[in-house]
């Protein structure tokens, strides 16, 4: 009984989005409540403690709200400076085939970010830029959320599989953990490569298919050599990095080399398809389709060059690289900056900190937006029209975010009850372990999923579940390091439909309110082949 109680408000907001199209408002805030029910009358957890968990989720939305934020003030700082306009006669100078534009911006540059920052940074940074090329709000959002999958497990700098080290390195030894480490690095690149083969090609597929005039696969054709290609010019450099210089920078690289092959290939028309394939005229698209974010270019007459339109995002790529490896010096003296707040009612595990140096919605984002004031020369009056706007736009998402991060932290803490009963999500992970034997492979990955999605990031999923998929595999005498790795690759497809990613990239594009249920449709399907892969080359490395 207890564990379908565990079940009910991921169903709950599972039947409301999908099934009756609820927003994430309503959807997730009385998930919330009915979570705050269960833990109350079945988990006799004590009122203060709930309260507690409650508020602290509110705190860390903060964090992703911060990210939001910035992300945003970036894309409009530029649009009223006049840099987004030339930043976009840019990519459309590269190639105007929208084709290969998702390929070149979600795929290369999200996975460049996602392997510097992570956290959802990938998403909210390139679905606008999509967005101001003249893509649907919707086709933005969906496109970026499935191709930031690949280069997930080595994000942040490596921060997703030192989640898995700092997890288990009790049950692996310490003097075996670094290398151990290693093997599972190793298995997790492989992993990812062969759903990285598929992914661009995917994503191209559910575009012509749902977005295009013809709403046909026929369209995706002509650009599959393409797709492929930037599959293999990414994977290469992400498979050698993770084999001989290990998890931190895999994705940081195979994205900036990807990104410095697509950009020269698509200029001369290597491999690139002959035919323009545009989008239908603006007025036939479906209203679902648009956001308040949309592709307009009457904010500023100024004429930027393109290069000093492209000094922002310049400095935020750098400022990242500098700040999130770890041997440069600066991450660790950023990481030390924060705002310390003592545990909410005195309840364990509810002790805040706010690190405002670390946050990259403040370093860089926020930041840069500022220094753009000067580069680009803005009046005040273009300055107030950026702030204002952006204030207006993630203030749609605050009420989604603080109940789906105050569900998250609830569910991870229900085991702090007298009659010492696992935690909701615990006991979810444990049902599908139990059910599954011998045939584990085959659960592994979705735990991963599972974690994702209700916490928002790979990193908590691995820190949550990596040990309970340790024990598992041991039990039933499977190759652990392999499952970690499923473990790695499930939390990183997760986040293709966790509705705190969901939820800040529909703010980025304004899409709040009308966009995540249908983003959920959507991305759940890729997701659920995504693992499907993995457990089929799993089954080869055992």
């Amino acid at each position: 009984m207890y564990t379908i109680l565990s079940f009910l408000p991921i169903i709950f907001i599972l039947v409301m989005m999908i099934g009756f199209k609820k927003s994430s408002k309503i959807s997730l805030s009385t998930a919330l409540f009915l979570a705050v029910l269960i833990s109350l009358f079945f988990w006799k957890m004590n009122i203060v403690n709930v309260a507690a968990y409650v508020l602290f989720g509110f705190l860390k939305a903060f964090d992703i709200l911060v990210i939001v934020f910035g992300a945003i003030l970036i894309l409009n700082t530029l649009k009223f400076s006049g840099g987004m306009d030339s930043i976009n006669h840019a990519f459309s100078s590269i190639s105007k085939d929208r084709r290969v534009q998702v390929i070149i911006i979600g795929w290369a540059f999200g996975a460049f970010i996602e392997g510097a920052s992570g956290f959802g940074t990938p998403a909210a940074l390139a679905a606008p830029l999509l967005v101001g090329l003249g893509f649907p709000a919707l086709a933005a959002a969906m496109s970026t959320l499935i191709l930031n999958s690949s280069p997930v497990s080595f994000g942040a700098v490596g921060t997703p599989t030192n989640g898995i080290q700092t997890s288990i390195a009790s049950l692996v030894g310490k003097g075996e953990i670094s290398a151990y480490i290693q093997d599972v690095t190793v298995y997790t690149a492989l992993i990812h490569s062969f759903g990285a083969m598929f992914i661009p090609t995917l994503v191209v597929f559910m575009l012509t298919k749902f977005f295009g005039k013809n709403k046909s696969f026929k369209d995706a054709l002509p650009i599959i050599p393409f797709s492929i290609f930037a599959s293999i010019v990414f994977i290469i450099p992400y498979l050698l990095i993770a084999k001989f210089g290990g998890y931190e920078i895999p994705s940081l690289i195979g994205g900036l080399v990807c990104l410095g092959i697509l950009v020269l290939s698509a200029k001369v028309g290597f491999l690139t398809p002959k035919t323009v394939w545009d989008f239908d005229e603006t007025s036939k698209w479906d209203s679902s389709w648009i956001g308040s974010q949309s592709a307009q270019k009457d904010y500023s007459n100024k004429n930027i060059h393109v290069f000093v339109a492209w000094i922002p995002y310049l400095i935020i790529s750098l400022i990242l690289v500098l700040t999130r490896i770890p041997e440069i010096g600066l991450k660790q003296k950023l990481v030390a900056m924060t705002l310390n707040f003592p545990p909410i009612f005195g309840v364990e595990k509810t002790a805040y900190s706010f690190s405002y140096a670390y946050l990259p919605g403040i370093i860089p984002f926020i930041l840069v937006a500022i220094l753009t004031i000067f580069i680009h020369k803005m009046s005040k009056d273009e300055v107030k029209k950026a702030w204002n706007l952006t204030f207006k736009q993630v203030s749609a998402a605050i009420i989604p975010l603080c109940a789906g991060v105050g569900l998250v932290q609830l569910i991870l803490n229900t085991d702090n009850n007298p009659q010492s009963y696992d935690s909701m999500l615990r006991m979810m992970a444990t049902f599908f372990a139990n059910i599954s034997g011998e045939s584990y492979t085959f659960v592994a990955p979705f735990i991963g999923v599972l974690g994702a999605f209700f916490s928002g990031s790979n990193t908590v999923s691995n820190i949550l579940f990596a040990p309970l998929q340790y024990e598992a595999a041991s039990l039933v005498g499977l190759k652990t390091q392999v499952i970690m790795a499923l473990q790695n690759v499930g939390g990183a497809a997760g986040n293709m439909i966790c509705i705190n990613n969901i939820v800040a990239v529909c703010a980025t594009v304004g899409l709040i309110g009308k966009g995540e249920h249908k983003l959920l449709t959507y991305n759940i399907t890729p997701s659920f082949i995504y693992c499907i892969v993995a457990i089929i080359v799993a089954m080869f490395l055992l």
